[in-house]
């Protein structure tokens, strides 16, 4: 799966455990009701974020995860991440530069008119 956007916010990477280390990125999609997309990126894919920065369009590959947990009392609660694995700069939507096309000529009247000619059209 993908999510398209710009780059809202960075993290800084989060050392969790002395085994599991972790960086948040949230994208904003581009559509009418936009999104703020939390993505995490663990462990060596953290680095992947080094060479962004807010406001780049951007097109993030990410896998959907779901756990379970049970708390101390016996309840049971699933929990649901966004996990990147790619990230890659989408070109800046600028204006494309379409060839010009040559300017119609401007519409002449003819002035040439001879009212006594015989005229063949049909209407």
């Amino acid at each position: 799966m993908e999510v398209t956007g710009k780059v809202r916010v960075i993290n800084p990477e989060q050392q969790v455990s002395a085994a599991f280390k972790k960086r948040e990125l949230v994208v904003t999609t581009d559509e009418q009701y936009p999104q703020h997309i939390l993505i995490e990126f663990t462990q060596d894919k953290c680095e992947l974020l080094n060479n962004y920065a807010i406001g780049e369009p951007v097109k993030v590959s990410i896998n959907l995860r779901g756990r379970e947990w049970v708390n101390p009392q016996g309840e049971t609660r699933f929990f649901n991440s966004i996990q990147g694995w790619r990230i890659e700069k989408l070109a800046s939507e600028a204006p494309s530069a379409a060839p010009a096309m040559p300017a119609a000529p401007a519409f002449q009247p003819a002035t040439n008119l001879n009212e006594d000619e015989a005229d063949d059209l049909p209407f």
